[in-house]
């Protein structure tokens, strides 16, 4: 089973800050990029940031640059997402991936059940 599991969405007032938690089971984190989407209601799904074991590479979304950081723990292993001055336009489903391309939502392999992310006005 390599399927993603998310921890700690919720809701926050505006120009709060919330950390996600995904662990990634098996070797489905070691394999190219762990990814953190989201989808707004009625809405695509989005690319927000990704970490790559492969390359080394950490890319975000441009409307999270700046405000978001993603880490990974390559003990537990988790990757983390550090969301910092949340807008309302941040609420959304917040979704774990591994196993993909970059912010490419076609190519990745498993995804997680996701967490509900609220931000308050």
């Amino acid at each position: 089973l390599q399927e993603p599991a998310e921890v700690g969405g919720g809701s926050v007032q505006f120009g709060g800050s919330l950390t996600l938690s995904c662990h990634v089971p098996g070797v489905a984190f070691w394999t190219r990029c762990t990814a953190w989407f989201r989808q707004r209601a009625g809405e695509e799904r989005e690319g927000v940031a990704a970490q790559c074991a492969d390359s080394g590479i950490t890319t975000y979304a441009d409307s999270v640059k700046g405000r978001f950081i993603v880490s990974r723990d390559d003990a537990t292993p988790n990757l983390d997402l550090q969301m910092n001055d949340l807008k309302p336009e941040d609420t959304a489903m917040y979704y774990c991936a591994a196993d993909g391309s970059l912010l490419d939502r076609k190519t990745y392999r498993y995804w997680g059940q996701g967490t509900q992310v609220t931000v308050a006005s």
